[in-house]
């Protein structure tokens, strides 16, 4: 069997790590865990999100079970270039809310030798890949996909279905407005549907 050298400790780098899902899947959860153990190693760590998501508090990232982390809300990805270039790890939640150039800051941080840790939806309610993110898990040396259970199958979610009428891109929400459902529910509930 042949084990890859995945650690050069004279020329060590940075690199990007990508946690991607659907709603309710444990993404934020993760990204949680992972900057936690960071901060056990005694790692200097900053924590980014989106200034649009104010789901449950304006100053920290908070998973679904209320697990939370301090973080810092920025208007557009250049600024976390600047407030987290002095910093050995970066974490970017809801990154696919942020627009394309925020592949290009996570590229930096990482050529620069820091560790970007990012989360977000990989598809958008139409099941279309969403924002930035497939071009986020093209360039990441590490990509995880977890997943909800859909509570009508009890198969593996993978898809953030919407359940009110909003047809915007962009609507934030909780379980009033969106469900995780799997891929049959999905064919069912949204692709026949917009036929």
């Amino acid at each position: 069997m042949f084990l890859e050298n995945t650690i050069n400790h004279s020329k060590q780098s940075g690199w990007m790590e990508v946690i991607c899902g659907s709603m309710f899947s444990g993404k934020t959860e993760e990204l949680i865990r992972r900057l936690r153990r960071a901060e056990l190693a005694g790692q200097i760590v900053e924590i980014f999100k989106p200034k649009i998501d104010t789901r449950y508090s304006d100053d920290d990232v908070v998973s679904h079970n209320q697990n939370k982390i301090r973080s810092t809300s920025v208007e557009s990805p250049s600024e976390i270039l600047l407030l987290g270039s002095n910093c050995q790890v970066v974490a970017i939640d809801e990154a696919q809310f942020f627009d394309e150039s925020i592949v290009d800051v996570a590229n930096q941080l990482a050529n620069s030798g820091i560790r970007v840790v990012i989360a977000g939806l990989d598809m958008d309610f139409l099941g279309r890949p969403f924002g930035p993110m497939p071009n986020l898990m093209a360039t990441a040396e590490y990509v995880t996909k977890v997943h909800a259970i859909c509570k009508r199958t009890g198969n593996l979610a993978n898809y953030s279905m919407r359940i009110t009428s909003g047809k915007d891109l962009v609507e934030l929400g909780e379980t009033e407005a969106y469900e995780a459902v799997s891929r049959s529910v999905f064919v069912e509930e949204v692709l026949k549907k917009n036929k």
